[in-house]
């Protein structure tokens, strides 16, 4: 039988994963996660939330076909995101625990 203790105690959990899921989002503002491409010539800077901070070009890329430099400053960028967003699920996790049973969460 479903009790009024058991009710009051769930949504009391709720609310604690509710207030370090906030403070997790937070964190991920001030997370710097870098990404690089062309062993090093490229590099970018996302923060947890998939936002690019910077971009870093060393000045002899600048030498190469536009093409190149394109597809480098990609890759350099996408490595960051794939990072951050790994990051940021498993920071989302830890605090959810098995409550997301292993699902993905999209932007995280």
């Amino acid at each position: 039988m479903f009790n009024k203790g058991n009710m009051t105690k769930i949504l009391k959990q709720a609310q604690d994963v509710q207030k370090q899921i906030e403070t997790v989002q937070n964190e991920l503002d001030d997370l710097h996660i870098e990404g690089e491409s062309g062993g090093g010539m490229v590099k970018a800077t996302v923060n947890g939330k998939m936002e690019l901070l910077n971009l870093s070009l060393q000045d002899e890329i600048l030498e190469e076909d536009k093409d190149m430099i394109e597809d480098l400053i990609i890759s350099a960028v996408n490595n960051a995101m794939t990072k951050a967003q790994d990051e940021s699920q498993s920071r989302m996790s830890s605090v959810a625990g098995g409550m997301l049973g292993g699902m993905k969460i999209p932007g995280m």
